[in-house]
């Protein structure tokens, strides 16, 4: 393409779209738990298990990290690079290249969801759905019509904000709640156990988890 970007395959249908922050600045306050490369392994573990959890669903990672869109590379999705904009521009600009490419419907999850499993299950309700985090502060997932007129505002206290952006929108909408979608890793008390030995481990740094 002319502007440089990306050329998308073509979309049918639903899609999942994920937002990677760079790995090596990502989960800083987890520092009290794991060092500096144990967080960058925790964080690309948890992407993988997002990732693998979208199946059969096209995957697009958008990011601003050349590490990331190598890594996005390497394991199958798409890559969206979108310098700068912050996590809101970037989502958004990510919906808009899945419209692009002819989806209808975007799902988007976040990556550190260290025990996503079975996103394909959101898709097709025809509304927005909202996923939230299990302190119902933050906002895992959301899944929208593509064209949806929805503004994004993650940060602390988004899913209130998603809730009435959702209403304003006047499409239909639902809150799902599943504990393998709610759970997110923000904390050091959040990292499940059999992830901090995997993160500490420098052998596993070189590939996805078993299983």
């Amino acid at each position: 393409m002319s502007d440089g970007r990306a050329e998308l395959p073509r979309v049918a249908g639903a899609a999942v779209l994920v937002p990677v922050k760079a790995f090596t600045s990502a989960k800083e306050r987890l520092a009290p738990l794991l060092d500096a490369p144990a967080r960058a392994r925790l964080a690309r573990t948890m992407a993988e298990r997002v990732v693998a959890a979208a199946a059969p669903l096209p995957v697009a990672v958008v990011c601003d990290d050349p590490v990331v869109a190598a890594w996005a590379a390497a394991v199958g999705p798409v890559v969206l690079p979108e310098p700068g904009g912050g996590l809101d521009g970037a989502v958004e600009a990510g919906r808009a290249r899945l419209e692009e490419a002819g989806a209808t419907e975007v799902l988007v999850v976040h990556a550190d969801l260290p025990r996503a499993a079975g996103l394909a299950r959101l898709a097709g309700y025809g509304g927005i759905t909202l996923v939230p985090d299990r302190r119902d502060d933050g906002t895992n997932v959301i899944g929208l019509p593509a064209r949806a007129p929805f503004r994004f505002s993650y940060g602390a206290g988004s899913f209130e904000r998603h809730r009435f952006e959702a209403d304003r929108s006047g499409l239909p909408w639902r809150v799902v709640r599943e504990p393998e979608l709610e759970w997110d890793v923000d904390l050091p008390g959040d990292v499940p156990a059999e992830l901090i030995g995997l993160a500490g481990d420098a052998a596993g740094a070189t590939g996805p988890p078993a299983g």
